[in-house]
């Protein structure tokens, strides 16, 4: 005699209500299965700027557009291939029955991070844009976007969170929406009122932008398929910071990386954005920020946030004052000292210059006579384009004044004489890849010091970039550089610099750690450590 399963559960005593419970588990098993196998498309979107909102012109339509920007389809989703976009592409496509599909969106602005507020024409304008293309592509079951954290726009509050919104009501409240962002972003909870995932680089040098991407795609399939239920938390202890000091190679800045790690490796399905905040964008939700995002558990999100927010608070004296940041005089006069003792080669970061063209630092070598510099870059368009029309030639006499005059911050054009040293076509922007079309010279003058000039503001992370204009770095005593930290990439972290001076000017300009100096008009410096005279953590009620 046959007997049914039923029966048996009956004779142990489980009943009818224990019977239907397998059967429940194998619907929702199956339903599991025709989830992970069911075809989905996410719309792949980018915006993303560093806005330095001090800066004395705007950003336009026009920084946006040229030769490969604005991008769609495959040219939008291999547009990156070592950051954010580059790892979302890779793990979406190791998953079956995904299929991406690039809106067109602008890539970066020609000026880089020496950009100025953009304009509301300039946002409104690709904004329109990439919703019109999701409008006639859609409909998707998700989305991702590609961001920063720190877009200044003239007239509207919250660029990133605004773009959340727009995309939210094309693609319904049923879809999932992820963003990724870079460290140094003004971020609250608004982005999330629209948005379900934030993934945030956590180091700075940021080494970990394709590894958010991977994890943004992998977070966001699991959305679309039920395996995740994203709950979020956000907190705003009230500590802002200059980017230079940010240098997540030593504590404090490290310890925050860590514990953030921590907690992600304790608690299953937990991930921590620790955003350091970006002061140099004059925005009312300015400062640092931690965001935790669990599956499906708001009340650990919660804790882990205020654990975060609450460890940063102790160690908020070391976070503002753990780093010194010598004035030129003093930095190039440690250099040579520097040079005596053999702690060579040497680099001055001039940390603060935000257009590129600032010339104190070029001006204080020449006085203080230092020998074997590499100067890379003062940024001079105009001189460029007279060269260019010279037809200018290794061996060519030089005899100009490059630099200054962008503004009050970039100083005063700086005669030097020597000889041209190399033509190149320059870097890439945001690589050390040659640009090809470009023209960037460098002269040799003094006793042995080059002074690379460029078209814009460049940011020398690694020697080695030196090597792609045809200039031997290994050749020199030291470097005069314009980065806050990302140079610690190629100059620290491989051992190649023995001395590393962070250089400011006399004034506090656009990018100075003194923050007091700046004419804030949204940010209230006062309702921040160190500040304000009764800042707390927790605010008292």
């Amino acid at each position: 005699m046959k007997i049914s399963r039923r029966e048996v559960l009956a004779g142990l005593g489980l009943g009818s209500a224990a019977a239907a419970l397998p059967l429940a588990a194998g619907a929702q098993n199956a339903a599991r299965s025709n989830a992970a196998t069911r075809k989905i498309r996410i719309a792949c979107m980018h915006f993303a700027h560093e806005t330095v909102t001090f800066l004395p012109y705007d950003t336009t339509t026009e920084d946006f557009i040229y030769e490969g920007s604005p991008a769609r389809g495959e040219a939008l989703l291999s547009s990156s291939p070592e950051g954010y976009m580059g790892g979302f592409v890779k793990v979406a496509r190791e998953h079956a029955n995904v299929e991406l599909v690039g809106i067109e969106s602008p890539l970066g602005s020609k000026k880089g991070s020496g950009s100025g507020w953009i304009t509301k024409e300039a946002f409104e304008h690709f904004t329109e844009r990439m919703i019109a293309d999701l409008k006639a592509q859609g409909p998707f079951d998700g989305a991702y976007l590609s961001l920063h954290g720190a877009m200044g726009v003239r007239d509207v509050a919250k660029p990133e969170a605004t773009l959340a919104r727009r995309v939210r009501e094309v693609i319904g409240p049923k879809a999932f929406i992820a963003g990724t962002f870079d460290p140094h972003g003004n971020e609250d909870d608004e982005f999330l009122r629209y948005a379900n995932l934030a993934f945030c680089i956590k180091y700075y040098p940021h080494y970990d932008g394709a590894l958010q991407g991977e994890r943004a795609a992998r977070t966001l399939i699991r959305c679309i398929r039920g395996d995740y239920k994203p709950t979020t938390a956000t907190a705003k202890p009230p500590i802002i910071t200059p980017s230079v000091l940010q240098w997540t190679g030593q504590s404090p800045w490290m310890d925050l990386v860590q514990r953030a790690l921590v907690w992600e490796a304790r608690e299953t399905d937990v991930y921590v954005s620790f955003y350091y905040g970006f002061a140099f964008m004059d925005a009312a939700d300015a400062g640092m920020t931690f965001q935790v995002m669990t599956n499906g558990d708001p009340e650990l999100a919660k804790h882990i946030a205020d654990d975060m927010a609450q460890t940063a608070w102790r160690l908020r004296d070391e976070l503002v004052h753990g780093t010194k940041v010598y004035r030129h005089k003093e930095g190039v006069a440690l250099a040579k000292q520097a040079i005596q003792k053999g702690a060579v080669p040497y680099v001055l970061a001039d940390h603060s210059d935000r257009t590129g063209a600032a010339t104190w630092l070029l001006k204080e070598i020449i006085d203080q006579k230092l020998s074997g510099c590499l100067i890379g870059t003062i940024a001079d368009e105009d001189a460029i384009n007279t060269l260019r029309k010279k037809g200018v030639k290794v061996g060519d006499d030089f005899d100009m004044e490059i630099g200054g005059k962008l503004d009050v911050s970039a100083g005063k054009p700086v005669r030097v004489v020597g000889k041209v040293h190399t033509v190149s076509g320059g870097l890439s922007r945001g690589s050390s890849q040659a640009g090809g079309s470009q023209l960037w010279v460098s002269v040799k003058f003094g006793d042995g010091n080059v002074v690379v000039i460029s078209p814009y503001l460049s940011q020398i992370v690694q020697p080695q970039s030196f090597t792609q204009l045809g200039i031997d770095p290994n050749t020199f005593k030291g470097f005069a550089i314009k980065s806050r930290v990302h140079f610690r990439r190629g100059f620290y972290d491989s051992g190649y610099a023995k001395t590393i001076l962070l250089v400011e000017p006399d004034d506090p300009f656009v990018g100075t750690v003194r923050l007091e100096a700046l004419n804030y008009k949204y940010l209230k410096l006062d309702k921040f450590y160190p500040y304000g005279k009764n800042v707390t953590y927790p605010p008292k009620t």
